[in-house]
């Protein structure tokens, strides 16, 4: 498989900056914003289901919410990649950010659920935009040997934003409403905005030909598969469900053969998952995507509805995620250049699968809401060890030119993960309460937005119910464990 790319200097641009510390520093913000947006819906979706769907009893519809911003976020990750190495990382990610806020705007503005799930879809896109820029900046500016550091800061950033992000919605839920988790946005995308023009250096250009094939059979494959396992439930599993799905994994079958097989430069270039660390950390991260997503989700609607808290008191459960998250991530990442990376990651996501499987034991009427805090502070820790080690294990021998291509296949598989994630606990959840609840669906769903309403014996059924779809993301990241036992000792260790 060639690669035929040649490097084009921007004129009076320099190839790296001296620091390149403000920089990121300026990336991560709008990185930050963005992967808020992931989790932030989680908590509002009671209050969204209530104001925009009031009518229906079924979870499927208001999850959109959160699966649209993840399907047109994760679909155009592999070609946004590549244009940031053709046109210029800084160039594309203001481009992304730019749509992000104004697609922020639509979302607060909206008045129904469709307008709403069409906003956040232009979310996504603005997202798919920036986020292969801020792992392409780090892996060109910042050495192998002393990229542990950054990638600390933005595992940091991923961990906590995706944790800050229930709680800011519920702050923002009670305070002012559900509209102002996209408005407060607005702001913060003009500062990120303002910080990246001034701060993020234009860097060396890679003019690359677009896999136009590629493009076409990866949004293909990945909108049969997702739609069919969100939809799959509401249509009670029909044959058309399953044969949408098998369409969809034929089609992906049919995309990697053809990258193998395509003689110029293909839209994923399958030579850097002969890296095995590179491919293990991208099996590891989708995952995590999946694990962090799907979990939100029956954690949101237990607290509020089935133990009576409002948003804002669901929302301050995760506080210790959030901080030990935030603590721990940068000395993780500052010892990942001097240790074996499944030093980190082994305990990391084991502590993952600890906190979740007390999630489920704790996920009863009975049970002292504040015993809650002690998973939340388990997985806080967990999150230290993942987020960062993995990513500079993926990005730890790539090649400039490839730096773009290697961080949109990276996060393409992790937001990938994130989308499997969000269908699949739907289903699941809607599931484990009709097999728990028997006849009282309605009952259950019809109440969403209520807070504390649900008469006791709902409770218990729907609680049983959470708690069982709660096992569905411990059984992935316990897989990940797995997965990551099965990396390589980096080369710059290995000649010490």
């Amino acid at each position: 498989m060639s690669e035929s790319t040649t490097t084009v200097r921007t004129p009076g641009a320099p190839s790296a900056p001296t620091n390149p510390w403000p920089a990121l520093w300026a990336l991560v913000l709008g990185f930050f914003m963005i992967l808020v947006d992931t989790t932030i819906v989680s908590v509002a979706n009671p209050a969204i289901k209530a104001a925009l769907d009031p009518s229906t009893s079924n979870l499927d519809n208001v999850v959109w919410v959160t699966s649209a911003y993840l399907l047109a976020y994760a679909v155009p990750l592999l070609v946004t990649g590549r244009l940031g190495d053709r046109f210029g990382p800084k160039n594309i990610y203001l481009i992304g950010l730019a749509v992000f806020t104004l697609a922020s705007l639509a979302c607060g503005l909206s008045g129904s659920l469709e307008m709403l799930i069409f906003a956040r879809a232009a979310q996504g896109l603005g997202a798919a935009l920036m986020t292969p820029q801020t792992m392409a900046v780090i892996t060109r500016t910042f050495p192998a040997e002393r990229r542990g550091a950054a990638m600390g800061l933005w595992g940091a950033t991923a961990g906590v934003a995706t944790l800050v992000g229930p709680l800011a919605g519920g702050l923002l839920v009670d305070g002012f409403g559900w509209e102002w988790i996209f408005f407060v946005n607005i702001p913060v995308g003009i500062i990120a905005f303002v910080l990246a023009v001034r701060l993020v250096p234009q860097l060396e250009t890679h003019p690359h030909r677009f896999d136009v094939l590629g493009v076409v059979l990866s949004a293909v494959a990945l909108f049969l598969i997702v739609f069919g396992l969100q939809e799959g439930q509401h249509y009670e599993w029909a044959p058309w469900v399953w044969i949408m799905i098998v369409a969809g994994v034929a089609v992906l079958a049919v995309f990697v053969w053809t990258q193998a097989r395509t003689k110029s430069e293909p839209l994923v270039p399958l030579a850097l998952f002969r890296d095995r660390n590179f491919a293990i950390s991208n099996l590891a991260i989708a995952a995590v995507g999946f694990t962090v997503t799907s979990m939100a989700l029956p954690m949101a609607f237990f607290t509020q509805l089935a133990r009576g808290l409002t948003p804002t008191e669901s929302a301050l459960l995760l506080i210790p995620m959030a901080v030990l998250s935030g603590v721990l991530a940068p000395f993780a990442g500052r010892i990942l250049d001097r240790v074996d990376p499944r030093v980190l990651l082994v305990p990391g996501l084991s502590l993952m699968v600890v906190g979740l499987v007390g999630y489920v034991l704790l996920m009863n009427t009975e049970a002292p809401v504040l015993l809650l805090l002690i998973p939340s502070a388990i997985i806080g820790v967990a999150n230290a060890g993942m987020w960062g080690p993995l990513a500079t294990t993926a990005t730890r021998n790539l090649p400039p030119q490839q730096a773009g291509a290697g961080s949109g296949i990276y996060n393409t598989t992790r937001t990938i993960g994130s989308v499997i994630g969000s269908a699949a606990i739907a289903a699941v959840m809607q599931a484990r309460l009709e097999a728990n609840l028997p006849g009282a669906g309605d009952a259950a769903g019809g109440d969403f937005g209520g807070g504390g309403g649900m008469p006791p014996a709902v409770a218990e059924g729907f609680s049983t119910a959470m708690g069982q779809a709660m096992l569905l993301p411990a059984g992935v990241i316990a897989l990940g464990v797995v997965m990551v036992l099965f990396l390589r000792r980096p080369a710059h260790l290995a000649k010490r």
